[in-house]
């Protein structure tokens, strides 16, 4: 499993692969990658192959691409990353769960790269396995070093700090909520349109509060909490669900 510097992160290491593009109504593509970038030995992932072969067939001009992909090989998320670029379409990247490592240099492709609430970045500097005297180290070193400065110029095309805080935040494996993907310049917007979903959570103290605003201003009593019967019935109505 891939391992994160920082460890209450692990466990976002592991994401399903999910690899499609589709032609929407409109004049645009979705592309979703979900997963590890890169050939994988461990199980299913993104290549750059991959992706070159469905932007080939693309001539929409919009390719909405949705990430949630906790990285993998960085020469592949570059060569993806210029891919985008290259292409004649709008990129509109939507990050829907974590763009880490390679994935979060895929994202800096974007014409728009819009975070969806609740998501995270993640940048890092570039990892290898060597073996052998300590020449081959030092090419080893040298390399990672060379992958190093080409991530950081990645980076500064959007940072809106300097090269030396953006060199230090890959040092340091930096994460970023939505907002603060934003507020760094990584990102452009964070989208706050949430569906309600049947499937959330109702807190138990939200919910008994909701009974009682509910039974009170059905009284004509003022409610303790500062909305009322609407909201009221918005809370009671997912919990109904969640029981069915």
């Amino acid at each position: 499993m891939r391992r994160f510097k920082n460890e209450k992160y692990n466990k976002l290491a592991t994401v399903e692969n999910v690899f499609k593009a589709e032609k929407s109504d409109d004049d645009s593509h979705k592309i979703t990658i979900y997963g590890d970038i890169g050939e994988s030995w461990w199980g299913e992932s993104t290549s750059a192959k991959d992706i070159e072969d469905v932007l080939n067939k693309i001539t929409s001009g919009t390719i909405n691409l949705h990430l949630n992909s906790p990285g993998g090989d960085v020469f592949d998320g570059i060569a993806i990353y210029n891919q985008l670029k290259n292409h004649a379409s709008k990129v509109i990247v939507h990050v829907d769960g974590l763009a880490a490592s390679a994935a979060s240099i895929i994202a800096m492709a974007a014409d728009e790269l819009i975070m969806n609430t609740g998501s995270m970045m993640m940048i890092h500097e570039a990892s290898t396995f060597a073996w052998g005297n300590k020449a081959d180290f030092q090419k080893a070193l040298n390399a990672l070093e060379g992958i190093d400065k080409s991530i950081v110029d990645i980076y500064m095309t959007r940072f809106q700090g300097e090269r030396s805080e953006i060199e230090t935040m890959l040092q340091g494996e930096t994460w970023f909520t939505s907002d603060e993907a934003v507020d760094v310049g990584l990102a452009d917007r964070v989208n706050q349109t949430v569906e309600e979903d049947d499937d959330d959570d109702v807190d138990p103290e939200e919910f008994k509060n909701s009974v009682l605003n509910r039974i009170r201003a059905n009284k004509g009593q003022q409610p303790k909490q500062p909305d009322s019967t609407q909201q009221s019935n918005t809370i009671l109505n997912r919990f109904k669900r969640q029981a069915n």
